[in-house]
């Protein structure tokens, strides 16, 4: 391995932090279509609003896979820590996804049974929507952990600010969905998107406030890292580019400019999930065990790299491919999904 001189570890916290950053992005609009499932004016526009993310929807959970497989391949610690301190959420979050995947199959194909799948699938959605964000707040504050093993209690995990990162993603994948249904929607089912993408832009704006004020209160190391110098010049231009996102994504809904607030949103999130990255780098598990405390052995994370070197690839390209085929607007006459 010294011959290589490759740092593996550093290598596949990259793979896992691209699968996670994938995963939000491309499965946080399907999600965000279920949040504002209950708040359709009618059930065609539900119908047209599912129709836009049936096609690609399935292959999104591709990225949550591979981010869950290579996590526990390559840094084994992180689950024998997480796995305890995150069961309940992460078990809701599992069944969520199952019941919104099983409404995908059977809305479709019913007719006196279709509001209970509607509610599966706006359940589905808030739910596992609400336990990411829970997962991810827990993260944040960091777990109570003796040497390799956790020993905090059950509902740790349960916090003010965990519930609040909780909304805060509902809000955000709402957001992504609002501007998804911009983008491939037309006439009364984008006028409605486009109605409702202000007050979700503010919501989220909120959160992003909230989170940003209150992490360095809780964690002194992050407000150290964000308010020293050097680095308080890195990164003051973020909250900069942050506004001007905002200020863009505003602007092309007034404008109706259809491609580009979901990009803009995109840009919010990944601005966010960077953002994250930097101040809890390089700790996978809060708040003081490193990547490299945490990671397998070499030779398994080399042999182990092979395949993802080759699957990653794959799977991008099938993803394109994909969003490609089913280009273009969504209609009220467009086939129901099969």
């Amino acid at each position: 391995m010294e011959e290589l001189n490759v740092d593996l570890a550093l290598v596949w916290a990259v793979i896992i932090a691209f699968g996670v950053f994938m995963y939000v992005l491309m499965d946080g609009f399907d999600l965000g279509i279920g949040i504002l499932f209950p708040f359709a004016p009618d059930d065609a526009t539900r119908d047209v609003m599912m129709n836009t993310v049936a096609p690609v929807w399935d292959g999104n959970q591709t990225w949550l896979v591979l981010g869950g497989v290579g996590l526990l391949a390559a840094f084994p610690l992180v689950y024998s820590i997480l796995l305890p301190a995150l069961y309940l959420p992460i078990l809701f979050m599992l069944i969520a996804l199952i019941f919104r995947g099983v409404a995908f199959e059977f809305r479709f194909k019913s007719k006196q049974s279709k509001w209970l799948w509607d509610i599966s699938f706006t359940g589905g959605s808030m739910l596992a929507t609400f336990t990411q964000g829970i997962i991810l707040g827990a993260f944040i504050q960091g777990f109570e952990v003796e040497g390799t093993r956790f020993v905090g209690g059950g509902f740790d995990w349960f916090t003010p600010f965990s519930v609040m990162t909780g909304f805060g993603l509902m809000a955000g994948y709402a957001l992504i969905g609002c501007s998804w249904i911009i983008l491939k929607t037309q006439d009364e089912v984008r006028d409605w998107a486009y109605r409702r993408a202000p007050l979700l832009l503010i919501l989220v704006l909120a959160f992003i406030g909230l989170v940003s004020l209150w992490t360095p209160l809780m964690r002194e190391a992050i407000a150290s890292r964000w308010f020293s110098l050097p680095n308080l010049f890195f990164f003051a231009p973020v909250p900069l580019v942050t506004v001007g996102l905002a200020w863009l994504m505003a602007r092309a809904i007034r404008l109706r400019q259809d491609g580009l607030p979901f990009l803009c949103s995109l840009g919010l999130f990944a601005l966010c999930y960077t953002g994250l990255a930097i101040s809890l780098w390089p700790n996978v598990i809060q708040p003081d065990i490193s990547i490299w405390e945490a990671s397998s052995s070499p030779g398994s994370q080399l042999f182990l790299l092979l395949g993802v070197l080759f699957v990653i690839p794959i799977i991008l390209s099938y993803t394109i491919w994909a969003y490609w085929v089913f280009r273009g607007k969504v209609t009220r006459e467009s086939v129901g999904y099969h």
